[in-house]
């Protein structure tokens, strides 16, 4: 199981007040974080098949509803505020996955492949920011490992 490591940094906020009022400190707090398969999650990301711009999975298990997300490079890093193709997935294990990149796709183009968790269960991929990180459809994570891979199409 390849997993890439990624740093986080935690801004932690401590407030001192001296005899003139609040003065605020940044520390760094460091939190690990990796991209890979769970035990209860994966994508199996050999053998990925194309045909024109549809991609497809030999394997994706997710436990609970949700998505097979793509999110694209831009500028040599994933940019995960943008995403290029979903399609949905019930619970367990789901064979020949296709999903379509609406945008087209080239060969050794690249990607970031996550799952998401469907949140209220409509079967919309609710990707509407409810905070600085987080959509409404939250990635899926066991642990500190996110369920996702950096691909090149095929």
């Amino acid at each position: 199981m390849n997993r890439i490591q990624v740093k986080r940094l935690r801004p932690v906020l401590i407030l001192i007040f001296f005899c003139f009022g609040p003065i605020t400190v940044v520390a760094e707090e460091k939190s690990q974080m990796s991209i890979g398969n769970g035990e209860k999650n994966w994508i199996l990301t050999e053998g990925v098949a194309r045909n024109d711009s549809v991609l497809t999975f030999k394997e994706v298990q997710i436990d609970g509803n949700g998505w097979l997300v793509m999110h694209p490079f831009e500028n040599g890093a994933p940019n995960g505020d943008k995403y290029v193709a979903y399609t949905y997935l019930e619970s367990g294990k789901n064979l020949d996955v296709s999903i379509e990149v609406l945008k087209g796709v080239n060969s050794a183009e690249m990607f970031i492949v996550m799952l998401h968790r469907d949140g209220n269960e409509n079967k919309v991929f609710d990707f509407i920011f409810v905070d600085d990180q987080n959509v409404m459809d939250r990635a899926v994570f066991e642990n500190t490992t996110m369920i996702g891979h950096v691909i090149a199409a095929p």
